[in-house]
């Protein structure tokens, strides 16, 4: 398992509610204020990749092992 510290405060950046997990939307709205497009299916596609465990939501745990794995 992928250490989680390094990528919490990033994690928390895109988890607008606060509830533990980044939604589509969630992922779309800061998408566009950072000031590109995303429409909600491109950030559903972006969360399907590194949604593990398939509920449409991606916890701390595997937005961690998502950026672990693709470091550029």
């Amino acid at each position: 398992m992928t250490e989680t510290s390094q990528y919490a405060a990033t994690f928390s950046l895109v988890d607008a509610d606060g509830d533990g997990r980044i939604s589509a939307s969630e992922l779309a709205e800061l998408i566009r204020r950072l000031g590109d497009e995303c429409t909600e299916e491109r950030a559903a596609e972006v969360v399907a990749a590194m949604d593990g465990d398939h509920d449409d939501l991606i916890s701390l745990a595997e937005f961690a092992d998502y950026m672990s794995r693709n470091q550029v």
